[in-house]
């Protein structure tokens, strides 16, 4: 299989790719074509078919894995495809897990290691909290597939899990690093910071924003979800139940990031922190990952760094 990531300007392919998104569009003279985005494990790439009518360019739509005769072009300083053949593509003629961008870690040691920071919190209401969900079959098996983000980091099955472990073992070394933290409530805030991931978005391959998910968004999703937990468990101090809930309602740190309160205790400063350093420290490997050694040219502004960025000299 040719995978994007290996695509050059110029070429000619006959692949199966996922298609992500089809959206019909009009060109300034008022021609009509389809705007086609393209998948498979390794990335996307925009495709277009010109003439949607045309003999060769069968019906598919948005999540079918569809079989393409393209030429790869460059646009504006990136690659495009001009499909010229198309059709649905039929089972046995291609693998989902080519498709699916995935950790490279293994899942399962990871949620082993989780549970091990469960069974290392101390606190008896938050262990039984935690076991309630993570020790759940079903959850178990969503909490190991599910992304963290439509894009921008930790977006591939095994994502969730994979930036939750990472931010735990943050917390974990803040807790060993400033004594005075809760160190029970901060570890249980970082493993619950984002649970509401799992109703924000679809499972893959959509792995898009859920009507949930766009109306309310995993901050309040994840608060509530373990609220709901929460007063399942007798005489759960409430005390306990707001600090927990306001350390997940503060993770991203400030309003215009998308939480509902700043961080008022210091356990919700440091799981900001933690969250943040995770997603900027993946945020940077993905963009960097593809470029080579050698290459020190500068890779352009990242939104979310806020700053145009390059590799280190080796």
């Amino acid at each position: 299989m040719k995978y994007i990531t290996a695509l050059r300007e110029g070429e000619r392919i006959n692949e199966i790719y996922l298609c992500k998104s089809k959206q019909s569009a009009l060109t300034k003279a008022g021609k009509a074509y389809d705007n086609v985005i393209l998948q498979d494990k390794t990335g996307t790439i925009d495709a277009k078919i010109w003439d949607p009518g045309s003999v060769g360019i069968d019906e598919f739509d948005a999540m079918d894995y569809v079989a393409v005769t393209g030429d790869i072009t460059c646009y504006q300083g990136s690659l495009q495809m001009s499909i010229k053949r198309a059709r649905k593509a039929k089972e046995g003629e291609y693998a989902p897990k080519d498709y699916l961008p995935a950790t490279d870690k293994d899942v399962e040691q990871m949620y082993a290691e989780l549970l091990g920071y469960i069974d290392s919190v101390k606190n008896t209401y938050l262990n039984r909290l935690l076991h309630r969900f993570f020790d759940d079959g079903d959850f178990a098996k969503r909490f190991k597939g599910h992304s963290a983000a439509k894009s921008v980091h930790h977006g591939f099955v095994g994502g969730l899990l994979e930036h939750t472990v990472s931010v735990t073992r943050n917390c974990s070394y803040f807790a060993e690093n400033y004594p005075f933290l809760n160190r029970d409530l901060l570890l249980s805030a970082a493993m619950f910071h984002d649970v509401g991931k799992l109703k924000e978005l679809s499972d893959f391959p959509e792995n898009d924003y859920t009507d949930a998910g766009q109306l309310l968004g995993h901050i309040m999703i994840g608060a509530e979800w373990v609220g709901e937990n929460i007063r399942r468990i007798d005489g759960f101090p409430k005390v306990l139940e707001n600090e927990l809930k306001h350390c997940i309602l503060s993770h991203h740190g400030e309003l215009e990031y998308g939480s509902p309160k700043k961080p008022a205790l210091v356990e919700a400063l440091a799981l900001s922190f933690a969250d943040n350093l995770d997603a900027k420290m993946e945020t940077m490997r993905e963009l960097l990952c593809n470029v080579a050694d050698n290459n020190l040219a500068w890779q352009g502004y990242n939104r979310l760094l806020e700053s145009n960025i390059r590799k280190t000299s080796r």
